[in-house]
């Protein structure tokens, strides 16, 4: 394993990242390395995810890993969906807000407008912004993609429930050395990757994931996103 860490003293072996290591210096990273991952390490991952916490042990959660020919079939049949304008695509649920206000609408804006002042693209160059949300659908040059689905009538308990699976996910990455980006985006074409992966009408799609090893050399990758401090969010009560 720890496919993607280089070992500078021979015969050394790296060490586990700490669970606040880990958190830590996960990013969501938008420019992968072709590197390979194997199946074993995969699979590692989404056994240790796999003890993500359920209600009542509901385990909500389904898995569709792609590589090789499958991950470029899938990425083809979103990509020409998007780049064809005649057609209407949208997620059939909403994904955070119906309208955006202040101060998430503040923080969506800031991220966006770092992300793409990292890569050299102004406001109104249409033709590159498109070109970057493409990518999306390539899972930005990941060897694997993964499709997660969930049943449609589960409550919103039980997207919570998933949403610790898929942080469990993230950093039994970084365990290996690996990167991660969820990706809501997967979910505007859900009706194409349906058709693709052949789901039955009580499944949908969540969202989707890439997972490999980082390009350290791409200017998107050196965004940091700014969190609120501790005490704009957390209140202690002990009286």
């Amino acid at each position: 394993m720890f496919e993607c860490l280089k070992i500078k003293d021979k015969g050394s072996v790296k060490r586990m990242l700490t669970v606040d290591e880990a958190i830590l210096s996960r990013r969501s990273i938008r420019a992968f390395r072709p590197d390979p991952v194997s199946r074993a390490t995969i699979e590692h991952i989404l056994e240790v995810a796999r003890r993500a916490p359920s209600g009542t042990n509901t385990q909500p959660w389904k898995v569709h890993v792609f590589t090789g020919a499958a991950l470029q079939r899938l990425s083809d049949a979103v990509l020409h969906a998007f780049w064809n304008e005649s057609e209407n695509h949208s997620n059939d649920r909403t994904h955070y807000l119906v309208k955006w206000r202040d101060p998430y609408l503040s923080r969506r804006r800031k991220v966006g407008w770092d992300l793409y002042d990292a890569m050299g693209i102004k406001k109104g160059e249409r033709e590159r912004t498109q070109a970057f949300h493409a990518k999306n659908f390539e899972f930005f040059g990941a060897p694997v993609g993964m499709i997660f689905t969930i049943d449609r009538d589960m409550g919103w308990m039980s997207w919570l429930d998933y949403g610790m699976f898929l942080q469990n996910i993230c950093i039994a990455a970084r365990g290996q050395g690996l990167h991660t980006c969820p990706q809501a985006s997967w979910g505007n074409y859900h009706e194409v990757v349906e058709k693709e992966l052949g789901l039955p009408a009580q499944e949908v799609v969540h969202v989707g994931m890439s997972l490999g090893c980082e390009d350290v050399d791409a200017p998107q990758n050196s965004l940091e996103t700014v969190r609120e401090p501790l005490d704009h969010f957390a209140a202690f009560h002990d009286t």
